[in-house]
């Protein structure tokens, strides 16, 4: 799409003979100079006609308008913007008016002001409903605002994915994270009980190891046993004597 288009009083002839010729000669150095992209000159010229008592109303309205101008060139958007502003409230002609609201339309649209860059071109179609480059400024900056007004969206949109997309791999990693501790509670219960069993295990090996004789040991079991089979014998023998003695054969003579 082309480039906005600044129309600019200077370039237009106004139906007034400038009386003063140094207010005259100021006005026709700036245009010189503006028309050379001398921005930086051609203001201080239209300044200097601003500053001169001399200058009659018309005048001081086309040096303000012009000044305007080349602070726009300048890229001193403020200043333009706040100069174009208070001619259009001002201006009672309504070429005057329709331009100074273009031309404040410009410095809006150049500043990204997009909204109040189309109230201004607005203003400006109200005052001359004809000029077809205001209204293809219009066009233009509504166009720029629908593809901003767009691009938020879609940043929006992004950043509502980014933000859901980074929800979603933070639940997934609290779920991991879950899982794993749990496995590895279980893993570690396991051991416990596994721990808890070889434990036990070695328990019972020892209890067994400890009632279990020792090589060239008796169990107390069996040392029971004997003890009590020696005590048997010994009772028997001494009955066995006690008898003897009772039949009177207490000795015992060999037989060749």
């Amino acid at each position: 799409m082309r480039n906005c288009k600044l129309f600019l009083l200077i370039a237009v002839v106004l139906p007034v003979v400038v009386q003063a010729q140094q207010d005259k000669k100021s006005i026709r150095e700036g245009d010189e100079y503006y028309r050379q992209q001398q921005y930086d000159e051609a203001a201080a010229a239209y300044e200097r006609l601003l500053g001169r008592s001399s200058a009659d109303a018309l005048e001081s309205v086309v040096g303000s308008f012009n000044v305007a101008a080349a602070w726009y060139k300048q890229k001193k958007l403020d200043d333009a913007i706040q100069q174009f502003t208070d001619i259009a409230g001002a201006a009672t002609d309504k070429s005057l008016k329709a331009k100074a609201y273009h031309n404040l339309g410009n410095a809006l649209l150049e500043s990204q002001k997009l909204e109040e860059s189309i109230e201004a071109y607005k203003k400006s179609l109200l005052n001359n409903p004809k000029d077809d480059e205001t209204r293809y400024n219009l066009a233009y900056a509504q166009e720029k605002l629908k593809q901003q007004q767009q691009q938020q969206q879609d940043n929006q949109d992004q950043n509502k994915d980014n933000q859901d997309q980074q929800n979603k791999d933070q639940q997934n990693k609290d779920q991991q994270d879950k899982d794993q501790e749990n496995k590895d509670q279980a893993n570690k219960d396991q051991q416990d009980q596994q721990d808890k069993g070889d434990k036990n295990k070695d328990q019972d090996q020892n209890k067994d190891q400890q009632q279990s004789p020792q090589p060239g040991q008796l169990s107390k079991a069996d040392a029971e046993r004997l003890l009590e089979a020696m005590n048997q014998e010994e009772k028997n023998t001494q009955e066995k004597l006690k008898k003897k003695k009772g039949t009177g054969q207490g000795k015992v003579v060999k037989q060749w």
